[in-house]
């Protein structure tokens, strides 16, 4: 059950979680349990697992660990409800972690650090620590001032201005990384106010996912799933790009369905192999979301 929480400490690292029993224990365990000026909000969201179970275990043995059971799914809904609904206003510094990811020790103080800085951006970002392609992201991350939705943070006071603006993530977004980037760059304004420098990346801060293993039947159930996911995030990303380029993020819909029965016939799947293959059910699924 989830609820109103007051923020004592000055830094807030939140986790947002779907059936992740296998992996919430070990993300967990990586992030700064027993410092006093972090607060550690566990969100759970649409779970149908033991991963509520499991973390409220764990939060059990330490104070300043916090379980949020939500009974929607949906990354981006349950980054809005979080942020702007269960806490009272924002904390100083906001880390964000995915239930899949552990984070590398000293990332949280590395990113808190690097929003202190004399540079005060609106947003830092962790880098990739394995992978076969850990390189080129981490290099790539460099060099176009990019956000991983695995482990970023951002400053309080972008956060309040966001409130303060009725700013919310459209409840359907896959990608809250991606959106978030932009508006950090943009200082919540549209694409004209564009600056890569609002966003830095944080080299000393660093998250491990579990590689996909090809020898097991659910992980390629589970990559043709994600496969699915990256087609709907492209053509959502059409969409948003759209709006920030024009209004800006006071022009987001409540959620992107209400906007895709318009959009939907300007976009055709991409050529390539095999994005043209999932790109054909991304389409679909989209047009029966804005169908209602």
């Amino acid at each position: 059950m989830a609820q109103v929480m007051t923020n004592q400490a000055e830094i807030c690292v939140a986790v947002l979680a779907h059936n992740e029993e296998s992996r919430i224990i070990r993300c967990m365990n990586s992030l700064p349990l027993s410092a006093p000026e972090v607060a550690i909000h566990i969100v759970i969201n649409g779970s149908t697992d033991q991963t509520e179970s499991l973390a409220r275990a764990l939060a059990a043995k330490h104070t300043n660990v916090t379980v949020h059971g939500l009974a929607e799914g949906g990354k981006s809904r349950s980054w809005n409800r979080f942020m702007f609904d269960l806490l009272p206003q924002p904390f100083a510094y906001h880390i964000f972690v995915d239930g899949d990811a552990e984070i590398q020790a000293g990332s949280v103080a590395a990113m808190v650090a690097l929003l202190k800085s004399s540079e005060q951006p609106n947003a830092v970002s962790g880098i990739p620590l394995n992978g076969r392609r850990a390189g080129f992201y981490q290099q790539a991350m460099r060099d176009e001032h990019g956000m991983f939705g695995d482990l970023y943070g951002l400053s309080g006071s972008f956060l309040n201005r966001m409130k303060a603006a009725g700013i919310r993530l459209p409840t359907d977004l896959i990608g809250d990384d991606g959106l978030l980037c932009a508006m950090a760059k943009t200082d919540l304004a549209n694409e004209h106010n564009w600056s890569d420098d609002r966003v830095l990346v944080c080299d000393d801060a660093g998250f491990i996912c579990d590689p996909v293993n090809w020898l097991r039947p659910a992980s390629w159930r589970l990559q043709y799933r994600r496969m699915i996911s990256y087609s709907i995030r492209h053509f959502q990303n059409a969409m948003v790009s759209k709006i920030m380029r024009g209004p800006g993020p006071g022009g987001l819909p409540e959620s992107l369905a209400m906007i895709a029965s318009a959009e939907l016939p300007h976009y055709v799947p991409r050529r390539s192999f095999p994005e043209y293959w999932f790109d054909r059910i991304a389409l679909k699924r989209l047009a029966k979301a804005a169908a209602g």
